[in-house]
């Protein structure tokens, strides 16, 4: 998609510049009373396996005020109608596991992104990444860890919150936790004290830690339970970090590559587990039993087989271990949520992962709900996004074609919502 393709339009402001006869926009109180009525093709809901044919969506004040056929809805005087012929909409998508701070490896590899980059310039970068995955359809991100940029995802955040760039809502994770001496940049003469991609700590310094990037708000804490050797943390160390964290009101996610790590990791409790393309269907059937999710990251993977110059997928070790894993989680049935690893290769394009996670096994329904209410009810926003449902948020996005269907429609997106506000136009 080119940029120039993004725009953001607020409905309610224009319509009130035309109530008000002299180009001026209409008060705060005016513009939440406007309504807007959206019709699409069809609606799918994040819930229900069938789209719904004839639905229109009435949104107003931010948020989805009814949504069914039009004869069954209660419909305000006057509302702003706007028609998308030959288009589904549904609930924003849901990316969990995202990098905002990170732009594509093959522009920079990731020790020179965290080594060589000013801060600001990766900030500045971000608002940019921002504004592509919001238009890609992703109205939601839950961004895991900044990769040696500090804290600065708190501060997007609020950038976000106020209104200052356009963008998803945030989820973010501030600097991530290792275990001392396991993450990178690593590899340089012992007497140096290279900056690190995360916070390192261990034993009991973990609380000290966790309580420090809660309060500086950290709304998820993220921990690497394991890296390309084996296990970084005991069990006992992460579970001392999920007591921490949810005495703190806090969910924590690990990354988990190896079967030891993922088992560590998910007998601990923590609520949602990175990558895991290691495991097998005992781990995922303890991951089912403890309520832990799994974010399966195979984007990531299939770009870096790319990069590592293999011409198809199947060519991948890594890939062809994923995919075993991925029939293992689906044979347990664990909670599979959508998250991309977006960052690592470039933002905009994550609808990948919901492709790929089609290919992989789960129905193009499964696919979407992994991606709307089934990732939102897993990372604490079940009450809030993911469904077409009054009083949620009116984050909505409408795309040409039936996803329902082929999963590739969610690549071709006309419309994007959030709370409300059209980012991307009709």
């Amino acid at each position: 998609m080119s940029r120039r393709g993004f725009i953001v339009v607020s409905l309610s402001v224009w319509l009130g510049a035309i109530a008000h006869g002299e180009g001026q926009p209409a008060s705060a109180a005016d513009e939440a009373s406007k309504a807007v009525v959206i019709r699409p093709d069809r609606v799918f809901d994040g819930v229900t396996p069938e789209a719904h044919a004839g639905w229109v969506v009435v949104v107003r004040g931010g948020l989805i005020e009814g949504v069914g056929l039009p004869g069954e809805l209660s419909i305000p005087d006057g509302p702003e109608v706007v028609d998308l012929p030959g288009t589904t909409l549904l609930p924003g998508l849901i990316d969990a596991h995202s990098h905002i701070l990170l732009h594509s490896y093959d522009e920079a590899n990731w020790e020179d992104q965290v080594l060589k980059e000013p801060l600001a310039l990766r900030v500045c970068r971000a608002t940019n990444h921002l504004r592509l995955d919001l238009a890609s359809g992703f109205t939601t991100l839950r961004d895991l860890g900044t990769e040696g940029a500090g804290y600065a995802d708190v501060g997007i955040k609020r950038a976000v919150e106020q209104g200052i760039v356009p963008g998803p809502r945030l989820l973010v994770a501030t600097r991530a936790i290792v275990a001392t001496r396991t993450y990178a940049p690593a590899g340089f003469a012992p007497e140096w004290d290279i900056p690190q991609g995360a916070e390192e700590a261990d034993g009991e310094a973990l609380r000290k830690v966790v309580r420090d990037q809660i309060g500086r708000r950290a709304d998820v804490v993220k921990i690497y339970a394991d890296d390309a050797r084996g296990p970084t943390f005991s069990e006992g160390e992460i579970r001392l970090v999920v007591e921490t964290a949810k005495t703190l009101g806090r969910p924590v996610s690990a990354h988990a590559s190896t079967l030891e790590g993922m088992r560590r990791a998910a007998s601990a409790g923590v609520s949602t587990i990175e990558h895991g393309n290691g495991g097998d269907l005992e781990v995922f059937k303890l991951m089912a039993a403890k309520g832990v999710a799994w974010c399966p990251t195979l984007t990531v993977f299939e770009f870096s087989a790319r990069r590592g110059g293999e011409k198809a997928a199947s060519e991948s070790p890594r890939l062809r271990q994923a995919r075993g894993a991925f029939r293992a989680a689906i044979e347990a049935k664990v909670t599979i949520i959508n998250g991309s690893d977006v960052g690592a290769f470039a933002h905009g394009e994550a609808g990948r992962e919901l492709e790929l996670m089609v290919d992989f096994g789960l129905t193009p329904t499964q696919s979407l709900m992994a991606a709307t209410s089934v990732a939102a009810q897993a990372i604490g926003l079940g009450d809030k996004v993911g469904q077409v449902k009054p009083k949620f948020a009116a984050d909505l996005i409408a795309v040409e074609g039936d996803p329902t269907g082929d999963i590739h429609a969610v690549r071709k997106v006309r419309m994007v919502m959030k709370g409300g506000e059209v980012f991307r136009g009709k």
